[in-house]
């Protein structure tokens, strides 16, 4: 297929994230045609109409392709629709789903495929890996950022899912630098704690930010792990957008790189935000750990920026606590109308 509109694939485009994209580039780029690779296992067409609505992006006008990524044959279809880039965001992310070969075989074994299509289509690739693949680093206990190589320990079969396709992404970097002395245009982007509009549909993997406030909002107390002091780097979906089309960009440096605020925010944090967005004074109702979480949680994650900032000439717009007061602030409102209509 040829065409004179540039043209973008998105796997897992009727997500979280993905529906996000989808509608910034439909903003952005008008002239572009998207094409939605999505089984809607755990996505759906109403985060994409939203997304679309909420940036001004108008309906929706790309093509969605109903298919899993492991059926489809990359190679033929990267060819054939000579995509401007791709954007690989289709996977398990359920960090509670114990079925390793499961979470292995959808989460590895097609990235490979496209990673390989890409390559040899000389196309630029931008997949989203995440900061499970860290583990705890020492940098934990030290309470300091995470530099992009101190990755390799995930305490979970979804981060070690994601580590496997840093590995690969690796592997074709040497080859590559042997072959031709250069790297092919392939971005990894480690997310961190990612929150947002759009997440409503993630159920028991929507962010804390989004959980909290919906207790909150039904007038429960919010519930966070003792003594609320656990801290995680939380990055709004806009900068995680803003960062991924960055990485498409010609003058992005291949590599895999830290998508977070760089910045940590406690649970405690999280919680007086919502309060000053909502202007109540709710206090956390502190519960214990259960036990099996406790050996694979992460209770410091915080992203170092630097390799970003410099590899893609990108760095968080937005500052997490503002952010996240305004974004529950808009989960009120949202709230308040549901109410008002189901009256």
């Amino acid at each position: 297929m040829s065409t004179t509109n540039p043209v973008y694939i998105i796997t897992g485009g009727a997500g979280f994230i993905g529906a996000n994209l989808a509608a910034r580039l439909q903003r952005d780029e008008p002239e572009a045609r998207l094409y939605v690779v999505d089984d809607f296992s755990t996505g759906s067409y109403a985060n994409i109409v939203e997304a679309c609505n909420r940036l001004n992006a108008g309906p929706f006008r790309g093509t969605i392709m109903p298919d899993s990524i492991t059926d489809l044959n990359w190679q033929p279809a990267i060819m054939g629709l000579a995509p401007k880039a791709v954007f690989h965001l289709a996977a398990i992310t359920d960090t509670l789903v114990l079925d390793e070969k499961k979470m292995i075989s959808v989460n590895t074994e097609p990235f490979i495929d496209i990673l390989d299509a890409c390559d040899e289509s000389n196309i630029p690739l931008v997949y989203a890996s995440s900061a499970a693949t860290y583990g705890t680093p020492p940098q934990a206990a030290q309470e300091t950022p995470f530099p992009t190589e101190a990755a390799g320990n995930p305490m979970n079969v979804y981060g070690f899912s994601k580590w496997l396709m840093d590995v690969e992404t690796n592997r074709l970097f040497e080859s590559s630098m042997i072959e031709s002395g250069d790297r092919p245009h392939v971005v990894g982007l480690r997310y961190f704690n990612v929150y947002g509009p759009g997440e409503s549909r993630k159920g028991r993997m929507a962010s804390m930010v989004y959980n909290l406030t919906q207790q909150m909002l039904s007038g429960n107390n919010p519930k966070i792990f003792e003594h609320g002091q656990h801290q995680r780097d939380q990055v709004h979906v806009d900068d995680v957008v803003s960062c991924t089309l960055a990485a498409a960009k010609p003058t992005a440096k291949p590599g895999i790189y830290n998508l977070g605020s760089g910045a940590v925010t406690t649970f405690n944090d999280i919680v007086d935000a919502i309060n000053d967005a909502l202007g109540t004074s709710m206090p956390p109702d502190y519960i214990p750990m259960p036990e099996q979480m406790v050996n694979s949680y992460q209770h410091y994650t915080c992203a170092d920026m630097s390799e970003t900032k410099s590899g893609l000439d990108w760095e968080p717009a937005l500052v997490p606590a503002e952010a996240i007061r305004q974004y529950a602030a808009q989960l009120a409102q949202d709230y308040q109308n549901a109410t008002a209509t189901n009256a």
